[in-house]
């Protein structure tokens, strides 16, 4: 009996080894692992982008807020200082700073640290990127930015100083620049030697004064403004759309170069309207609370073009659930991949802003449902626009090293590529 069960097991076997060969698959194991491979597979979180970030001495950053200081040494978490409270419209482009300060920031604890999206390295054989705390926009607005100003002297001798410095790095030279990270969100950051930054990644507002060869979303990053208005921590009215009883607001600087003109044209369509506020204004300190306290108690802010394509002004409706109303024909949005703004903000074109009635009839037939629920989504989302130190799960720096990460592979095939292309330029040239 024995006996013809184990015949009827080796006849079994036999017959499955040969169905296998029949139909191309050798390995029998296949046969028996079937359920498990069924099985949903257990992904952790994806791990941080390693960065490797330059020693540079303080007067490349932390050491122009403030003048009286004489320390050369490269700031540390310990030493590193707040951002200074009375430093007005400075703010809006200080991201330099707070990723800067993301990646000195020490933590303690394995769950805090899973929820960083970039981690600094101390070798740099080990990093994804390389990040230059040079903060080009603060350069800008601290070393005569006026343009004509003598001591813009000093903001250009900062970037001859920082080129030297990198071009004598291997790492610079291994990539040509390619996988260093430079914020640059003032239009008029690192202007004297931005070309030498082509193939770098780029962290900026728009690409509204760049030609496309040296700044464009293959490669670069799209930030948001530091927002300069206080955020609405406390907007838990019971009904907000009654609440907030001014339909669309803006207050801000109504003369600007470029598409900025489109500001002075959109006073003359909207004056008059009574519940439309839209006034002329500068950035003093009285101004930008009142600004805040302008759209909270706004159903819509109005969020037109600066000189270039993009504002600050759309960070302050977000950190105010106020639903942005943008008016710009060229601007690119942070996070977009991540973020779809079509959920808490409404769009139109130059053409159609300018049509006379045209765009408040249709701000006025907004359903109040829709609204409200774009309130909800923007009290949902507006964390992702925080710059805060310390840096926090999902604030806005986070997300921008996440974007960051997500250029490192196109970044290293462009690397890979240029080692053994003896036409460097072909690609270009093809028809």
């Amino acid at each position: 009996m024995l006996g013809k069960v184990v015949l009827s097991f080796v006849f079994v076997l036999l017959l499955l080894i040969s169905s296998a060969i029949f139909i191309g698959h050798p390995d029998i194991r296949s046969h028996f692992v079937l359920k498990s491979l069924n099985q949903p597979v257990q992904c952790g979180p994806e791990p941080p982008i390693r960065v490797y970030m330059y020693d540079l001495p303080r007067r490349f950053n932390v050491g122009m807020l403030n003048s009286q200081s004489t320390e050369e040494t490269p700031v540390t978490a310990k030493d590193f200082p707040p951002w200074p409270d009375n430093s007005g419209l400075r703010k809006q482009h200080s991201v330099e700073y707070w990723m800067m300060g993301s990646l000195l920031y020490e933590r303690d604890g394995d769950s805090v640290e899973d929820s960083r999206d970039a981690v600094r390295v101390s070798d740099p054989e080990l990093a994804d990127a390389f990040f230059v705390p040079f903060f080009s926009s603060l350069s800008f607005n601290t070393h005569g930015h006026t343009m004509t100003d003598p001591d813009t002297e000093f903001d250009r001798q900062l970037q001859v100083d920082l080129m030297d410095i990198l071009k004598k790095s291997e790492y610079w030279k291994r990539s040509g620049g390619r996988d260093h990270v430079f914020p640059m969100t003032h239009p008029n950051a690192f202007r004297f030697l931005r070309d030498q930054l082509n193939e770098s990644i780029q962290v900026v507002v728009d690409f509204g004064r760049y030609p496309k060869k040296m700044s464009n979303l293959n490669k670069d990053v799209v930030s948001p403004y530091v927002h300069v208005v206080d955020s609405y921590t406390d907007d838990d009215l019971q009904d907000p759309y009654e609440a907030r009883s001014t339909l669309l607001f803006f207050r801000g600087r109504t003369l600007r170069k470029d598409e900025g003109i489109i500001r002075a044209k959109l006073a003359k369509v909207l004056a008059g309207i009574n519940d439309v506020h839209y006034e002329q204004s500068f950035a003093t300190g009285e101004n930008i609370k009142a600004s805040a306290q302008g759209m909270r108690s706004s159903k819509f802010c109005l969020d037109p073009a600066g000189d270039t394509p993009s504002s600050c002004r759309l960070f302050d409706a977000i950190v105010s659930h106020c639903v942005p109303v943008i008016v710009s024909d060229q601007i690119e949005l942070p996070f977009e991949d991540e973020i779809d703004y079509t959920k808490f903000s409404v769009f139109f074109s130059f053409k159609e802003a300018l049509q006379p009635g045209y765009m408040v009839n249709q701000l006025r037939q907004f359903p109040k449902e829709k609204w409200t629920e774009m309130w909800r989504q923007l009290k949902n989302i507006s964390h992702h626009y925080e710059f805060q130190y310390p840096p926090k799960k999902e604030d806005a720096v986070n997300m921008l090293w996440r974007q960051v990460k997500h250029k490192i592979p196109a970044v290293k095939l462009s690397v890979h590529r240029s080692r053994r292309l003896k036409v460097p330029d072909w690609w270009r040239r093809r028809r």
